[in-house]
């Protein structure tokens, strides 16, 4: 490791990169603390700490790094930017215009881009009116209510101020991923549940001193994560590699030898993206719910489609194996991948090349998918129920390590990329095993 730190330092680039990325992230730790203005945050801490410890308001409170507990102005987190990217993704393969839009190439990838932004911050007026509206009914018994005047203005201050925190979100997403290391928004979560890792184990230990978890749980729970993380691990490394021969080329006089080559195609294309977006779609009722309290059939719906429920982990599974596919069906165009393959006198053993090609990769990339997807769902819901049952901090459950472990791979891999690119070895030294997972070009 004191090696790799060495070598990082002697990349001007790469060490500029990551002190970019490590200050955008100290700035957004720095803004999850400043609170709305008109709000009492000991009103709101309390509340979370008797009733949003868990379920769906301890899930929005994760992915906001906390923010949603000091009703910080990035309360809403980064989720209406997710949500305003699933809508545009959609309209990609839905509609024609969009799509053809999509396939321009990088000017068309800028106006998809700046629809996002628009839809971001339509999203979070909508949301943030939901959730002043939610404030003013919280109210403490001991402490009184969280808001200290009520009214439009409250309403209208409270929503320029979430809006504005996840536009800035949005930003500081955008610089870490042009300018930093890794992907901005993926480690903008990361950065949240990683802050909020310290008070979680010290509420275990605190559970385990009063006697509400008993040491033998506490090291199954031990056991359990590191199980868990070493899973994570070994399925964001796993490859299906297809095998690819070139046809003798013959340039002026000289025979150059085909060569064998492998086209790696990873068992979970998707990453971390399928449970992000998942999560972000079962937050959507609850915004509704807000604004409409007195309805009993949509607080009913809220409450069974909370972490933790049946209904919640069957619909949380579907949801995960439909942006598994989608998802990889928008990042991987095999039809290009073939056509390239052709170009370069590539074929796969006993598959015509072509369109032949790319229903051959199809074939293979739907069956790792679904293993992957079925890899994604078993590790975001079975510790989530074991969680439950043990009644363990929201933070240990299977999608925050899902989204760590992840999220902290691909961003070594980059920075390893950077390394080898600069002639420098990678994470495993000159002898050791370097990081699998990277799609390697053919």
């Amino acid at each position: 490791m004191a090696n790799v730190i060495a070598n990082i330092a002697r990349v001007p680039e790469l060490k500029s990169r990551i002190l970019f990325s490590a200050l955008m992230l100290a700035v957004y730790r720095i803004g999850v603390f400043v609170t709305v203005p008109g709000v009492d945050r000991q009103v709101m801490a309390d509340y979370m700490d008797t009733k949003g410890g868990g379920g769906l308001l301890g899930l929005v409170d994760l992915f906001s790094g906390g923010a949603l507990q000091n009703i910080s102005i990035f309360a809403l987190g980064i989720m209406p930017y997710i949500s305003s990217s699933i809508i545009l993704q959609l309209l990609t393969v839905v509609v024609p215009a969009v799509e053809r839009l999509n396939k321009e190439g990088e000017a068309g990838r800028r106006k998809i881009n700046q629809w996002t932004r628009y839809g971001t911050v339509m999203l979070s007026l909508i949301q943030g009116t939901a959730l002043a509206v939610w404030l003013e009914s919280i109210n403490s018994q001991a402490l009184g209510g969280a808001v200290m005047h009520s009214g439009w203005g409250f309403r209208i201050l409270c929503v320029l101020s979430l809006t504005t925190g996840t536009v800035f979100i949005m930003w500081l997403g955008e610089q870490i991923t042009e300018r930093g290391i890794g992907n901005g928004i993926s480690l903008i979560i990361f950065g949240g549940i990683v802050a909020g890792l310290p008070s979680a184990l010290n509420q275990t230990f605190e559970l385990v001193k009063s006697g509400q978890i008993a040491i033998p749980v506490l090291i199954f729970i031990g056991l359990l994560v590191v199980v868990v993380t070493a899973v994570i691990v070994l399925f964001e490394s796993a490859q299906r590699r297809i095998l690819v021969q070139y046809a003798k080329r013959v340039i002026g006089r000289q025979v150059i030898q085909g060569a064998n080559s492998y086209l790696p195609l990873k068992v979970n294309s998707a990453g971390v993206i399928p449970p992000i977006f998942a999560s972000s779609i079962l937050m959507f009722p609850a915004t509704l719910a807000n604004f409409f309290p007195t309805n009993t059939w949509l607080t009913d719906a809220v409450n069974k489609l909370s972490p933790g429920h049946l209904l919640y982990n069957t619909v949380y599974v579907l949801l995960i194996v439909f942006f598994a596919y989608f998802y990889t069906a928008v990042t991987f165009n095999s039809v290009d991948v073939a056509d390239n393959l052709k170009k370069g006198g590539g074929f796969v053993p006993g598959i015509r090349a072509g369109q032949k090609t790319a229903d051959y990769i199809d074939k293979v990339l739907s069956r790792i998918t679904f293993g992957g997807a079925v890899y994604m769902s078993a590790v975001c819901v079975l510790p989530a129920m074991l969680q439950t049952s043990f009644n363990v901090p929201f933070y240990f459950g299977g999608t925050s390590l899902l989204i760590v472990v992840g999220v902290a791979m691909d961003t070594a891999r980059q920075i390893e990329s950077h390394l080898i690119t600069r002639s420098y070895e990678g994470f495993g030294g000159d002898r050791g095993p370097r990081m699998r997972g990277r799609r390697d070009e053919v």
